[in-house]
Parts: structure tokens; sequence; C-alpha cells
């Protein structure tokens, strides 16, 4: 094979003339190449083959009134020889061209619906991210908030300041506790509290005109300040050991911490 065919085959133009997409001079070269050598007219069969396979099995069908209009047409021309020179059948370019660029828009239908697919996911997360988002900084401006607010009720001068220590049964029991009698807020912060069997627990209570009022459970893993109910003109608050759960009558001889109030 000559280098001047070789030349020829890599300029691509048999596939567009296969396609029609060739000019009237490059259609001319082509066909002239077509009858002239050989080796272009095997590689055409070849090309128009495999184009047709392809035509085949992504078959458009043309609309019978296109048909109608070509075969028409053909009846008004006269019969060219093949023998002398090759001529492309205009209706069969039509059929390959069109079951070409039906493949053609499928394809790029389909790539552009999955990238729109991926869009909108993408979109989706970083929606759910912005939302997540917004809801921690929602917390966490809550969660600064209520420390302001502690902290403005801690530094209150009229917020009074009460550590309780730990007596001889609970040597490294402390909790502090902050009461404001003019706003009625109280607090508790547990600083450490000893470790306890598992069916006991520790219980705070106010005492009130001989009466022990139940102010909740003191929890280990809850270490950190936080509300306790108000109790007026209460006198002492007091510790004691409970069963697991709490009690609703103080156990004295369980007290292990007290502090006077008065």
């Amino acid at each position: 094979m000559n280098e001047k065919i070789t030349t020829f085959l890599n300029s691509g133009l048999l596939e567009k003339y296969l396609v029609g997409e060739t000019t009237s001079a490059e259609t001319e070269m082509v066909e002239t190449y077509i009858s002239n050598y050989p080796e272009v007219q095997n590689t055409y069969n070849t090309l128009q083959f495999n184009l047709e396979v392809v035509a085949k099995s992504n078959a458009v069908e043309a609309p019978k009134s296109i048909l109608n209009n070509i075969l028409d047409e053909l009846d008004e021309k006269p019969v060219v020889n093949l023998n002398k020179k090759v001529k492309h059948i205009s209706w069969y370019k039509f059929s390959i061209a069109a079951s070409i660029a039906a493949l053609i828009f499928a394809g790029t239908s389909i790539y552009f619906y999955n990238q729109n697919k991926v869009l909108q996911n993408e979109s989706l997360i970083v929606d759910n991210e912005i939302e997540d988002l917004r809801g921690d900084i929602a917390k966490n401006n809550m969660m600064l908030d209520n420390v302001l607010r502690q902290l403005l009720k801690l530094n209150n001068p009229e917020t009074e300041k009460y550590i309780i220590k730990g007596n001889e049964r609970a040597k490294d029991l402390k909790t502090v506790a902050y009461i404001n009698p003019k706003e009625k807020t109280s607090m508790i912060d547990i600083v450490s509290l000893p470790e306890l069997p598992e069916e006991q627990c520790y219980q705070i209570w106010a005492e009130l005109q001989g009466k022990m009022v139940n102010l909740g459970i003191l929890d280990k893993a809850d270490r950190r300040l936080r509300a306790m109910p108000f109790t007026e003109n209460a006198l002492a608050l007091n510790i004691t050991i409970e069963p697991k759960g709490g009690n609703n009558i103080a156990s004295l001889e369980n007290s292990v911490a007290t502090i006077s109030l008065q």
C-alpha cells in the first residue's frame, strides 16, 4: 500500500463519506479513490458493513413520506451505470446518519441525565449538611445562652454559695449549691461523688420546718451545674444514701453531708 493511499485512509474522509458529511469536492475525491484503488474499495466495504450492523441494531425507522419522496425522485432520474463509477445511495446514507445521530443523541441524553442526577444528589447532600450545620449552630446558641444565664445567676450579688462536703462516710463528696432567695432560684454543681453499690444512690433534701423536702437524686454522671428546686425558708441541705431510684422519706441515719442555710 503506497503512502498516498495510506494518507487518504487515515484522513477520515471515508467515514465522513459514509455518514454524508463530506463536501462536494470531498465526495468526488472519495468516489475516485474507491473506483481506482482496490485497497480503498475493501476498506470502504468493511466500514460499510460495520455501519450497517450498527444501523440495524439501532434502527430508526424513517418517516414513510421521506421514503416515498426519495423513490419518486429516483423514478424521475436516469439510472446510473455503477460499473463506471461508485455512487453513494442517498437513502442509505440517510438511514445510517439517522442511526448514528440517534445513538449520539441517546448517549448524550443519558450522559446529561446522569450528570443531572449526580448534581441533584450532591445538591441534596449539601442541603442536608447545611441543615445539620444550622441545627448544630442553633444547639450551640442554646447552650451558650444557657451558660450565659447560669453565669448571670452565679454572678448575681444576691446569690449565696454553699459548699457541701461529705462526712466520715463519704470523705470525697463535694457539691456546691447556689441559692438566690430574691429571685427564688437554686442550682447545684456536683464536684465529686464517692462510688456506691449499684443498688444505692445519693439524694439531696431541703430541711423545712421539721420536714425533709426531696430535691432530687445526685448522679455522678451528671457532673455539671444544673437547676435544683427552690425551697423557700429552707433551714439546711442534707445529702443521704438511699435505695436506687430514690426514696420518698429521707433516711437521716444514712446522712453523708449537711449544711445550714441560716
